[in-house]
């Protein structure tokens, strides 16, 4: 993918000898529009879950199955559809996916079962799985050598500006039409954005439709693609471990009144919209480097919460900052999954968008955990601390097999 020498493995060529990257082309930011659809319907839930639970009559808990479903549609979905869809045209599963997310929309705005819109939620995690499996995958064969985890980058920004755009617009819209309102509305975009990637997603090279099953799983067996595997989930996991509790933190310590803190978690949703984008430049020329400083900083942000969350300022920009290194260096990892992943990169992508999952559920139900032990809302941020931490295990070893195979490959030329 780098690099000029051509008797070197194309994952060790030294991306810092590449050119300068053209501007990425406009079918990635149409991709980074279908990742905005796709994080928002799984974040705004969330905002309207009282209103849900409300109109179904059932208690807030059990509408938060709503939620949890999702993320394990999401976490078994992105690897079984990347081999289901296999031999599709990849411009086809994208207008599949868009075209079940629609569906699976309506079943939600119209349906009055409870059963029914789990099941709708479910079938919805697999489209947007699959979705934002392969949106990684052409963003980053559009782009072309030296430029793949900055389009990888730009195509997640689309996810984070759900964070600061979606979800509260979404919540503002169940305000004024209903809570089916904003599913209908996003039903809507969606059908809308059928041609618009009908249109500019070009056919995907004569390589993709030879790929067979048994290649494909023959990708499980490099090391180096689980440790990123690895890094995807605790990366994620220490970040959302602390941002899931955020508000009793703010609320209970910081001493932050509740109408303001939207406030502040939109300054962590800025803060990560910026980082995608960083992280993905960053990413084509060092990407070792940005793997390791992300997660270290993470941790130190996270520790220094613990310490001055009682402050209202420092803990507002700690936050934001969080954003900022907490998830930039998410489109770094999706890009070393596709690159490590070989000759199945699609698996690759839906296996790192499993794992960030994996490690969301996980680091959430440990901090949920720690919110009512002794250490009260301060927990979850140390529990985020500590497993951000970890990311520095498979980020280092990557770094130095990396560093081991590129010397061996300087020698024998």
């Amino acid at each position: 993918m780098q690099g000029q020498a051509p008797s070197t493995p194309t994952e060790l060529r030294p991306a810092v000898h590449q050119p300068r990257s053209v501007r990425p082309p406009l079918v990635v930011y149409v991709l980074a529009v279908g990742t905005f659809l796709m994080l928002t319907t799984e974040f705004v839930v969330a905002g309207i879950l009282p209103q849900i639970a409300g109109d179904l009559q059932v208690d807030v808990a059990r509408a938060g199955m709503l939620i949890t479903v999702f993320a394990v549609g999401m976490v078994v979905g992105a690897p079984l559809m990347a081999m289901l869809t296999l031999r599709l045209p990849q411009r086809l599963t994208l207008v599949l996916a868009l075209a079940v997310f629609a569906l699976g929309h309506v079943i939600v705005a119209a349906g009055s079962s409870f059963g029914v819109l789990v099941a709708a939620r479910f079938l919805t995690a697999l489209a947007t799985g699959a979705f934002w499996a392969v949106a990684a995958v052409v963003a980053t064969r559009v782009a072309g050598p030296g430029a793949g985890s900055r389009a990888v980058g730009i195509v997640n920004a689309g996810g984070m500006l759900a964070t600061v755009l979606g979800v509260p617009l979404g919540a503002f819209a169940a305000q004024l039409i209903g809570w089916r309102g904003t599913f209908w509305a996003l039903a809507v975009l969606a059908v809308t954005a059928i041609p618009v990637i009908a249109r500019h997603v070009p056919h995907q090279g004569p390589e993709h439709g030879a790929a067979s099953l048994r290649a494909e799983l023959t990708s499980l067996g490099s090391g180096r693609l689980w440790l990123v595997l690895a890094a995807c989930a605790t990366t994620t996991g220490g970040v959302l471990a602390a941002y899931s509790y955020i508000a009793p933190l703010l609320t209970d310590r910081t001493g932050i009144p509740a109408h303001l803190v939207p406030l502040v978690l939109a300054g962590f949703g800025l803060g990560s919209l910026a980082g995608s984008v960083l992280g993905g430049r960053l990413g084509d020329t060092r990407p070792h480097a940005t793997t390791i400083v992300a997660p270290a900083a993470t941790t130190t942000l996270l520790l220094v919460i613990c310490l001055v969350s009682g402050a209202a300022l420092p803990t507002t920009v700690l936050i934001a900052l969080l954003g900022l290194f907490g998830l930039g260096a998410n489109p770094v990892l999706i890009s070393l999954a596709l690159r490590y992943a070989d000759h199945a990169p699609t698996l690759g992508s839906s296996l790192s968008v499993a794992a960030f999952n994996v490690g969301t559920a996980a680091a959430s139900w440990i901090g949920g955990i720690a919110l009512g032990s002794g250490l009260g809302p301060v927990g979850p941020v140390a529990v985020g601390a500590a497993i951000a931490a970890v990311t520095l295990v498979p980020a280092i070893a990557l770094a130095l097999t990396h560093r081991r195979r590129a010397l061996g490959a300087t020698a024998t030329t």
